[in-house]
């Protein structure tokens, strides 16, 4: 009897371990088709804070903190759906908080919550006066989509945390808004310091307003600087002028102290400066120039048309490289131009000069 039931088992065995098998295999793919369905069930946040540009840096404590383009910062409230960006309605106004936020704190990875966001924040050191002040509460009005932080600035560095970072986050307080989730925005990471040592800082990118030791090689009272000065070249536009104008005057007025190295440094360091929105113009004995504010020429008035400088024949383009220069040594003459636009096809614009002397075309 024993030995009966034992074959049989045996017999059975191979038979157990293929339906077991089967129904494990059906229990696999039946997961793998619920799996996907249950996180597209999961949606993410489809309303979210972001800043519209990241800080300038580098930051100093006690200094206001612009974004990169030398501008107020800005929070954008955005609304995704299907993948697309679209301007959300919200029909009351919220309520919105900046905090100090821990410079390692994931914030690339899109995927934080509001606790781990909270869990974060920084506050200030014991004795010490509120880590982040200025406009820290702001309120988006009902059915607006941005708002400008008018100053914000920093008390403290940030060498005393883990990180010897800081971010800047922006949330949404709970008891203004009552609706979904709003995601929290979030800033890069960087150093704070001290605003001692501004003094002698470097600007990234520099400013045409900038004082021109403001440039890599160049030291605040330094004898580069000096030399600078003496020529009448005390900002980073007055640089960037002369180097459009006559590099190799420049070059000179720096000396052969300077080495090619450091004067490459310092002349690609001034070349990341943005040259804004603003162009001039420049009325000539025969035609008239738009220039930027570095004396760069942006097209050319022939007969009442604009041209781009390449497409102007060698005689064009030397008198119109003249009359940049001419603009350069008498800058209180150029008039600021709102917009101008440039090609063969422009339509005519009134001259006031004489063109009967240059061909309607080059």
């Amino acid at each position: 009897m024993t030995e009966s039931l034992k074959s049989f088992c045996l017999a059975l065995e191979p038979v157990l371990r293929r339906v077991v098998q089967e129904e494990v295999e059906r229990g696999l793919v039946h997961c793998a088709i619920l799996f996907p369905r249950q996180l597209q069930a999961v949606e993410t946040p489809s309303l979210k804070l972001t800043f519209m540009q990241q800080p300038s840096l580098p930051i100093f404590t006690s200094n206001k903190i612009e974004d990169e383009q030398g501008n107020n910062l800005q929070i954008q409230l955005i609304g995704t759906k299907n993948g697309q960006q679209y301007p959300p309605q919200i029909s009351s106004s919220i309520k919105i908080e900046l905090v100090v936020i821990n410079g390692d704190f994931p914030g690339e990875r899109e995927d934080w919550n509001a606790n781990e966001f909270n869990d974060n924040i920084i506050r200030e050191r014991e004795g010490k006066r509120p880590l982040l002040i200025g406009d820290v509460n702001l309120v988006l009005k009902d059915h607006a989509t941005a708002i400008s932080i008018q100053e914000l600035i920093f008390t403290d560095n940030s060498s005393w945390t883990r990180s010897r970072k800081f971010r800047i986050g922006a949330r949404v307080l709970p008891e203004s808004y009552s609706g979904p989730r709003i995601k929290e925005a979030i800033t890069r990471g960087f150093t704070v310091r001290d605003h001692r040592g501004e003094l002698y800082k470097k600007r990234y990118p520099p400013r045409l307003g900038d004082e021109v030791w403001r440039l890599e090689k160049i030291g605040k009272y330094g004898a580069y600087c000096r030399k600078l000065s003496a020529a009448n070249i005390n900002t980073v536009q007055d640089f960037l002028k002369l180097s459009v104008i006559d590099e190799n005057r420049l070059r000179m007025i720096l000396g052969m102290a300077m080495s090619d190295k450091m004067w490459e440094a310092t002349i690609k360091h001034a070349r990341t400066c943005r040259l804004g929105e603003k162009h001039y113009f420049y009325r000539g004995s025969c035609f008239d120039i738009i220039i930027n504010p570095i004396c760069e020429i942006q097209g050319v008035f022939i007969n009442g048309l604009i041209y781009k400088i390449e497409e102007l024949i060698p005689q064009q383009r030397a008198n119109a490289q003249i009359m940049a220069y001419e603009a350069y040594l008498n800058w209180d003459k150029v008039e600021e131009a709102d917009s101008f636009f440039s090609g063969a096809d422009a339509a005519p614009i009134p001259s006031s000069k004489n063109n009967a002397l240059i061909p309607t075309h080059p």
